[in-house]
Protein backbone atom coordinates (compact mmCIF):
# COMPACT_ATOMS: atom_id res chain seq x y z
CA UNK A 1 0.00 0.00 0.00
CA UNK A 2 1.74 3.81 -1.21
CA UNK A 3 1.45 6.18 0.99
CA UNK A 4 0.34 10.10 0.13
CA UNK A 5 3.96 12.19 0.19
CA UNK A 6 3.89 15.14 2.97
CA UNK A 7 4.28 17.52 0.20
CA UNK A 8 1.06 17.02 -1.76
CA UNK A 9 -1.43 16.38 1.41
CA UNK A 10 -5.09 14.20 0.69
CA UNK A 11 -8.17 16.41 0.09
CA UNK A 12 -10.13 15.48 3.12
CA UNK A 13 -12.84 12.54 2.50
CA UNK A 14 -15.77 14.69 3.44
CA UNK A 15 -14.65 17.58 1.00
CA UNK A 16 -14.35 15.23 -2.03
CA UNK A 17 -17.77 13.00 -1.15
CA UNK A 18 -19.29 16.87 -0.68
CA UNK A 19 -18.26 17.23 -4.22
CA UNK A 20 -18.89 14.16 -5.87
CA UNK A 21 -22.49 14.39 -5.00
CA UNK A 22 -22.77 17.61 -6.47
CA UNK A 23 -21.56 16.50 -9.24
CA UNK A 24 -23.74 14.03 -9.06
CA UNK A 25 -26.61 16.23 -8.96
CA UNK A 26 -25.48 18.21 -11.72
CA UNK A 27 -22.95 16.49 -13.98
CA UNK A 28 -23.41 15.17 -17.34
CA UNK A 29 -22.97 11.77 -17.34
CA UNK A 30 -25.65 8.38 -16.23
CA UNK A 31 -27.49 9.42 -13.26
CA UNK A 32 -26.33 13.17 -12.77
CA UNK A 33 -22.69 11.74 -12.30
CA UNK A 34 -19.46 13.02 -14.45
CA UNK A 35 -18.21 9.88 -15.84
CA UNK A 36 -20.94 7.43 -15.33
CA UNK A 37 -18.94 5.59 -12.42
CA UNK A 38 -18.87 6.70 -8.81
CA UNK A 39 -14.91 4.88 -8.56
CA UNK A 40 -14.08 7.00 -10.86
CA UNK A 41 -16.27 10.61 -10.11
CA UNK A 42 -14.08 10.63 -6.78
CA UNK A 43 -10.82 9.91 -8.41
CA UNK A 44 -11.43 12.49 -10.90
CA UNK A 45 -12.67 15.01 -8.56
CA UNK A 46 -9.56 13.77 -5.95
CA UNK A 47 -7.07 14.52 -8.98
CA UNK A 48 -8.65 17.59 -9.67
CA UNK A 49 -8.44 19.16 -6.28
CA UNK A 50 -4.73 17.66 -6.13
CA UNK A 51 -3.89 19.83 -9.36
CA UNK A 52 -5.76 22.96 -8.02
CA UNK A 53 -4.05 22.53 -4.56
CA UNK A 54 -0.84 22.37 -6.59
CA UNK A 55 -1.23 25.30 -8.75
CA UNK A 56 -2.06 27.95 -5.56
CA UNK A 57 0.74 26.69 -4.18
CA UNK A 58 3.30 27.16 -6.94
CA UNK A 59 2.59 30.62 -7.25
CA UNK A 60 4.97 32.58 -4.95
CA UNK A 61 4.71 36.18 -4.97
CA UNK A 62 7.82 37.05 -3.16
CA UNK A 63 9.82 34.90 -5.94
CA UNK A 64 7.50 36.73 -8.62
CA UNK A 65 8.68 39.93 -6.46
CA UNK A 66 12.17 38.86 -6.42
CA UNK A 67 11.96 38.20 -9.90
CA UNK A 68 12.14 41.29 -11.33
CA UNK A 69 14.22 42.96 -8.24
CA UNK A 70 17.32 40.85 -8.82
CA UNK A 71 17.71 41.65 -12.60
CA UNK A 72 16.30 45.59 -12.58
CA UNK A 73 19.43 45.49 -9.61
CA UNK A 74 22.03 43.97 -11.45
CA UNK A 75 21.27 46.49 -14.62
CA UNK A 76 21.04 49.41 -12.54
CA UNK A 77 24.40 48.75 -10.31
CA UNK A 78 26.35 47.55 -14.11
CA UNK A 79 25.21 50.75 -15.75
CA UNK A 80 26.24 52.91 -13.19
CA UNK A 81 29.36 51.73 -12.61
CA UNK A 82 30.41 52.11 -15.60
CA UNK A 83 28.61 55.73 -16.81
CA UNK A 84 29.91 57.85 -13.91
CA UNK A 85 32.38 58.93 -12.61
CA UNK A 86 34.09 56.49 -10.95
CA UNK A 87 34.59 54.42 -13.95
CA UNK A 88 36.83 57.79 -14.83
CA UNK A 89 38.97 58.04 -12.05
CA UNK A 90 38.55 54.28 -10.47
CA UNK A 91 38.89 51.52 -13.03
CA UNK A 92 39.92 48.80 -11.06
CA UNK A 93 37.01 48.89 -8.57
CA UNK A 94 34.64 49.17 -11.07
CA UNK A 95 35.83 46.23 -13.14
CA UNK A 96 36.11 44.41 -9.46
CA UNK A 97 32.38 45.51 -9.12
CA UNK A 98 31.56 44.05 -12.46
CA UNK A 99 33.23 40.58 -11.91
CA UNK A 100 31.21 40.41 -8.50
CA UNK A 101 27.96 40.98 -10.69
CA UNK A 102 28.67 38.03 -13.17
CA UNK A 103 29.97 35.81 -10.22
CA UNK A 104 26.45 36.21 -9.20
CA UNK A 105 24.74 35.28 -12.89
CA UNK A 106 26.90 32.34 -12.87
CA UNK A 107 25.37 31.42 -9.53
CA UNK A 108 22.00 31.56 -10.20
CA UNK A 109 22.92 29.38 -13.24
CA UNK A 110 24.16 27.24 -11.18
CA UNK A 111 21.67 27.24 -8.70
CA UNK A 112 19.02 26.19 -11.62
CA UNK A 113 21.31 23.46 -12.99
CA UNK A 114 22.15 22.45 -9.62
CA UNK A 115 18.26 21.74 -8.21
CA UNK A 116 17.65 20.36 -11.68
CA UNK A 117 20.18 17.82 -11.53
CA UNK A 118 18.91 17.00 -8.29
CA UNK A 119 15.18 16.60 -9.42
CA UNK A 120 14.00 19.77 -7.14
CA UNK A 121 12.38 22.69 -8.34
CA UNK A 122 14.61 24.35 -10.51
CA UNK A 123 11.97 26.44 -12.53
CA UNK A 124 12.17 29.53 -10.75
CA UNK A 125 15.82 29.55 -9.87
CA UNK A 126 16.71 28.87 -13.68
CA UNK A 127 13.75 31.98 -14.94
CA UNK A 128 15.84 34.41 -12.52
CA UNK A 129 19.33 33.40 -13.60
CA UNK A 130 17.98 34.06 -17.15
CA UNK A 131 16.63 37.63 -16.47
CA UNK A 132 20.04 38.00 -14.75
CA UNK A 133 22.15 37.27 -17.38
CA UNK A 134 19.81 39.07 -19.44
CA UNK A 135 20.26 41.81 -16.95
CA UNK A 136 23.70 42.03 -16.77
CA UNK A 137 24.31 41.46 -20.90
CA UNK A 138 22.31 45.03 -21.09
CA UNK A 139 24.07 46.92 -18.30
CA UNK A 140 27.43 46.44 -19.83
CA UNK A 141 26.23 47.60 -23.33
CA UNK A 142 24.04 50.25 -22.12
CA UNK A 143 27.21 51.47 -19.56
CA UNK A 144 30.14 50.94 -22.18
CA UNK A 145 27.67 53.07 -24.69
CA UNK A 146 26.68 55.60 -22.15
CA UNK A 147 30.24 56.51 -20.87
CA UNK A 148 32.02 56.65 -24.17
CA UNK A 149 29.68 58.68 -26.22
CA UNK A 150 28.40 60.95 -23.22
CA UNK A 151 30.40 60.98 -19.72
CA UNK A 152 34.08 60.20 -20.56
CA UNK A 153 34.11 63.16 -22.93
CA UNK A 154 32.73 65.55 -20.31
CA UNK A 155 34.93 63.93 -18.06
CA UNK A 156 38.58 64.27 -20.54
CA UNK A 157 37.66 68.13 -20.75
CA UNK A 158 36.27 68.74 -17.09
CA UNK A 159 39.70 67.51 -15.89
CA UNK A 160 41.40 69.91 -18.18
CA UNK A 161 41.98 73.67 -17.94
CA UNK A 162 39.95 76.51 -19.63
CA UNK A 163 42.01 79.49 -20.57
CA UNK A 164 40.35 82.76 -21.35
CA UNK A 165 41.41 85.47 -23.79
CA UNK A 166 43.97 83.68 -25.70
CA UNK A 167 45.92 85.45 -28.43
CA UNK A 168 46.01 82.79 -31.10
CA UNK A 169 48.92 84.64 -32.85
CA UNK A 170 50.95 84.95 -29.69
CA UNK A 171 50.38 81.74 -27.93
CA UNK A 172 51.86 78.62 -29.14
CA UNK A 173 50.81 74.89 -28.65
CA UNK A 174 53.15 73.88 -26.63
CA UNK A 175 52.04 76.48 -23.65
CA UNK A 176 48.45 75.59 -23.09
CA UNK A 177 49.16 71.43 -23.35
CA UNK A 178 46.32 71.00 -21.09
CA UNK A 179 43.67 73.05 -22.71
CA UNK A 180 40.46 71.94 -22.21
CA UNK A 181 38.70 74.74 -23.54
CA UNK A 182 39.48 78.72 -24.29
CA UNK A 183 37.91 81.72 -25.41
CA UNK A 184 40.29 83.54 -27.56
CA UNK A 185 39.98 87.60 -28.14
CA UNK A 186 38.09 90.22 -29.73
CA UNK A 187 38.01 89.77 -33.59
CA UNK A 188 39.26 85.75 -33.61
CA UNK A 189 38.36 83.81 -36.56
CA UNK A 190 39.01 80.76 -38.71
CA UNK A 191 41.31 82.00 -42.37
CA UNK A 192 39.11 80.16 -44.25
CA UNK A 193 41.72 80.70 -46.76
CA UNK A 194 44.01 78.15 -45.52
CA UNK A 195 41.27 75.88 -44.56
CA UNK A 196 41.98 71.60 -45.54
CA UNK A 197 40.75 68.35 -45.83
CA UNK A 198 42.32 64.96 -45.64
CA UNK A 199 40.29 61.85 -46.86
CA UNK A 200 40.21 58.22 -45.37
CA UNK A 201 37.11 57.21 -45.98
CA UNK A 202 35.78 60.24 -44.17
CA UNK A 203 36.51 63.35 -44.86
CA UNK A 204 38.49 65.07 -41.88
CA UNK A 205 38.64 69.16 -42.11
CA UNK A 206 40.76 71.61 -40.74
CA UNK A 207 41.58 75.73 -41.02
CA UNK A 208 43.36 77.71 -39.04
CA UNK A 209 42.58 80.40 -35.86
CA UNK A 210 43.74 83.75 -36.59
CA UNK A 211 43.63 86.76 -34.12
CA UNK A 212 44.47 90.41 -34.80
CA UNK A 213 48.01 91.45 -34.58
CA UNK A 214 49.58 89.83 -38.13
CA UNK A 215 50.52 86.30 -39.63
CA UNK A 216 51.60 83.86 -37.04
CA UNK A 217 54.63 81.98 -36.82
CA UNK A 218 52.99 79.01 -36.24
CA UNK A 219 49.56 78.12 -36.70
CA UNK A 220 49.18 75.94 -33.42
CA UNK A 221 44.97 76.29 -33.21
CA UNK A 222 43.05 74.47 -35.68
CA UNK A 223 39.34 74.68 -35.95
CA UNK A 224 38.06 70.45 -37.06
CA UNK A 225 34.96 68.90 -37.99
CA UNK A 226 34.59 65.73 -40.05
CA UNK A 227 32.92 65.17 -43.38
CA UNK A 228 31.66 69.09 -43.44
CA UNK A 229 34.52 70.03 -46.26
CA UNK A 230 35.23 69.42 -49.82
CA UNK A 231 38.88 69.20 -48.93
CA UNK A 232 39.61 72.37 -51.17
CA UNK A 233 40.22 75.96 -49.64
CA UNK A 234 37.16 78.22 -48.54
CA UNK A 235 34.97 75.14 -48.48
CA UNK A 236 35.28 74.46 -44.32
CA UNK A 237 31.62 74.37 -42.68
CA UNK A 238 32.24 72.77 -39.43
CA UNK A 239 30.93 73.82 -36.48
CA UNK A 240 29.44 77.47 -35.96
CA UNK A 241 31.71 78.65 -38.74
CA UNK A 242 29.05 80.89 -39.87
CA UNK A 243 28.22 82.58 -36.33
CA UNK A 244 29.94 85.70 -35.68
CA UNK A 245 29.74 85.16 -32.52
CA UNK A 246 31.62 82.28 -31.95
CA UNK A 247 35.16 82.88 -30.46
CA UNK A 248 35.55 80.06 -28.41
CA UNK A 249 36.84 76.05 -28.75
CA UNK A 250 36.91 72.85 -27.39
CA UNK A 251 38.98 70.73 -27.42
CA UNK A 252 39.21 67.71 -29.75
CA UNK A 253 38.88 64.60 -27.21
CA UNK A 254 38.85 62.28 -30.27
CA UNK A 255 42.34 60.09 -30.04
CA UNK A 256 41.69 57.68 -33.09
CA UNK A 257 40.46 61.13 -35.07
CA UNK A 258 43.50 62.95 -33.80
CA UNK A 259 46.16 61.48 -36.37
CA UNK A 260 43.88 62.24 -39.42
CA UNK A 261 43.29 65.66 -38.51
CA UNK A 262 47.50 66.26 -38.27
CA UNK A 263 47.64 64.62 -41.74
CA UNK A 264 45.09 67.38 -42.95
CA UNK A 265 47.60 70.11 -40.81
CA UNK A 266 50.43 68.52 -42.84
CA UNK A 267 48.75 68.56 -46.47
CA UNK A 268 47.65 72.74 -45.32
CA UNK A 269 51.42 73.52 -44.12
CA UNK A 270 53.01 72.36 -47.71
CA UNK A 271 50.15 73.68 -49.99
CA UNK A 272 49.89 77.03 -47.97
CA UNK A 273 54.05 77.34 -47.24
CA UNK A 274 52.86 77.90 -43.43
CA UNK A 275 54.34 76.40 -40.44
CA UNK A 276 52.20 74.09 -37.52
CA UNK A 277 54.63 73.38 -34.70
CA UNK A 278 52.30 71.86 -32.13
CA UNK A 279 48.82 72.24 -33.20
CA UNK A 280 45.56 71.59 -31.08
CA UNK A 281 42.35 70.55 -32.23
CA UNK A 282 39.44 72.56 -31.10
CA UNK A 283 35.70 72.67 -31.98
CA UNK A 284 34.35 75.97 -32.80
CA UNK A 285 31.88 77.59 -31.33
CA UNK A 286 30.37 80.14 -29.35
CA UNK A 287 29.90 78.92 -25.88
CA UNK A 288 32.02 75.66 -24.79
CA UNK A 289 30.63 75.61 -21.02
CA UNK A 290 27.21 74.47 -23.03
CA UNK A 291 28.60 71.88 -24.91
CA UNK A 292 30.29 70.26 -21.72
CA UNK A 293 27.06 70.43 -19.86
CA UNK A 294 25.31 69.31 -22.95
CA UNK A 295 27.45 66.09 -22.86
CA UNK A 296 26.57 65.39 -19.24
CA UNK A 297 22.72 65.98 -19.26
CA UNK A 298 22.71 63.39 -22.48
CA UNK A 299 24.53 60.69 -19.44
CA UNK A 300 22.17 61.57 -17.44
CA UNK A 301 19.04 61.40 -19.32
CA UNK A 302 20.11 58.12 -21.35
CA UNK A 303 20.89 56.56 -17.87
CA UNK A 304 17.16 57.60 -16.27
CA UNK A 305 15.64 56.12 -19.60
CA UNK A 306 17.46 53.21 -19.90
CA UNK A 307 16.72 52.25 -16.03
CA UNK A 308 13.39 53.08 -16.35
CA UNK A 309 13.24 51.15 -19.34
CA UNK A 310 14.24 48.02 -18.14
CA UNK A 311 11.98 48.32 -15.02
CA UNK A 312 9.00 48.45 -17.01
CA UNK A 313 10.63 45.22 -19.36
CA UNK A 314 11.17 43.11 -16.20
CA UNK A 315 8.16 43.62 -14.28
CA UNK A 316 5.75 43.42 -17.33
CA UNK A 317 8.21 39.97 -17.87
CA UNK A 318 7.44 39.08 -13.82
CA UNK A 319 4.16 39.59 -14.60
CA UNK A 320 3.39 37.52 -17.51
CA UNK A 321 5.83 34.90 -16.12
CA UNK A 322 3.40 33.28 -13.18
CA UNK A 323 0.57 33.03 -15.98
CA UNK A 324 3.21 31.28 -18.46
CA UNK A 325 3.87 28.74 -15.88
CA UNK A 326 7.27 30.17 -15.85
CA UNK A 327 7.35 30.85 -11.96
Amino acid sequence: QRSTPATEPEPPVFTVTFIARMHGAYGSGPYGSVTGHPAHDEHFLHQSLKARSRQQKDWNPVGTFLAFLVPWLIFTVAMSALSFSWHYTNPFVVQGAILILFALVLWLCYSAYSLRRRGLSWIWYAFVALTAFWAFSGGLLYGTFNYEKNMRPYFDVTHLNYYPSVNASAYRGQQLMDMGSTTFTAGTGLDLSKSMGFRNLDMYCVAPIVSPGGRPDSYDFWAVGLNCCKGHREQFQCGEYSNPKASSGLRLMDDEARPFFRLAVQQAEAAYGIRATHPIFLLWMQDPHAEINAYQDEGYKLFVLAVCGFFYCVVAFSTMAPRLGLI
